[in-house]
Parts: structure tokens; sequence; C-alpha cells
């Protein structure tokens, strides 16, 4: 019973993991430029726009889910060390909460509060978008990875079991 419990826990970790990686990596490769390219006013409001909608979509459970079976998956690796794939399944998931979950609450999520009270004509807002545009991008892009490799270790440990 407990190998099928960890066994899904496994699926549905990679199987999010896999569906954020995908999310990050089309804002890191794409989204960002194309935004930056329609003007400052403009891309602040599509981003906040986006920011906004993201948090009322399917987009929240998966995204907490993720985080809440992976941290699971970390916890009861340590209590099965000595299993085939228990390595995998701790490292994906120490790797996914560090590298996607806090890095979005320190860095992502406070830069998107900044510039959703900012005037996007104002002055002001210009420095605040090429800066959101440069380091929202690049924590972003620490995500898309943390998220890609931590769905290959859940999937690395899916094989070994």
């Amino acid at each position: 019973m407990l190998q099928m419990l960890i066994t899904g826990l496994l699926w549905f970790s990679a199987i999010g993991c896999g569906l954020l990686a995908g999310l990050y990596f089309a804002f890191s490769t794409f989204v960002m430029t194309a935004l930056g390219r329609i003007g400052q006013a403009s891309g602040i409001a599509a981003m906040n726009a986006i920011n906004v909608t993201i948090v009322q979509s399917l987009f929240m459970p998966i995204f907490l889910g993720t985080t809440a079976t992976s941290a699971a998956l970390a916890a009861i690796a340590l209590f099965r060390w000595s299993e085939p794939g228990a390595i995998a399944m701790a490292a994906g998931g120490v790797l996914y909460v560090l590298g996607m979950f806090i890095v979005t609450m320190i860095f992502n999520v406070p830069l998107n509060n900044a510039l959703a009270a900012a005037d996007p004509a104002s002055q002001e807002a210009a420095s605040l978008w090429a800066r959101y545009l440069t380091d929202w991008t690049w924590w972003n892009h620490v995500r898309t990875i943390a998220s890609t490799v931590a769905c290959a270790l859940f999937i690395a440990a899916i094989a070994a079991r």
C-alpha cells in the first residue's frame, strides 16, 4: 500500500514538474522577450494581467500540489534511503522545493508585486520594467532548470523502483 502511494506521488510530482518546467521554459525563451518588445506600458499591463490570471487558474493547484508532494517525497526518501530510487527521489524533492518554490517566493513574487504597484506610464516604471525583464527572467531560468531536473530525477526514481 505504501509503495503504491509513493509511486503515485512520484508520478504526480514528475508530471507536475514537467508541466511547470514547460510553462517556465515558455516564459524564459519567448514570452518575456515579446513583452519587452511591445513597449513599457503595454508590457507591464500584459504581465500584470498574466500575474492576476495565473493565480486564478489551474496553475495554482498544480504549483502548490507539486510543491507539497515533492517535499513529502524528499522526507519519505530519508526514511527509505536504502531503497532503489531513494536518492533520486530525495534530490528531486529538495531541488524542486528550493529551486522552484523558494525561488518563486523570494524573487519572482516580490518582483511581481512591485510591478503591480507601479504606474505603467511613469518614469519610475521605466527603470522598474527594465530591471523586471532582466531579474525576473533570470530567476525564471532557475525555476525552469530546477523543475526540469526534478522531473528527470522523479522519472529516474520511478524507473529504479
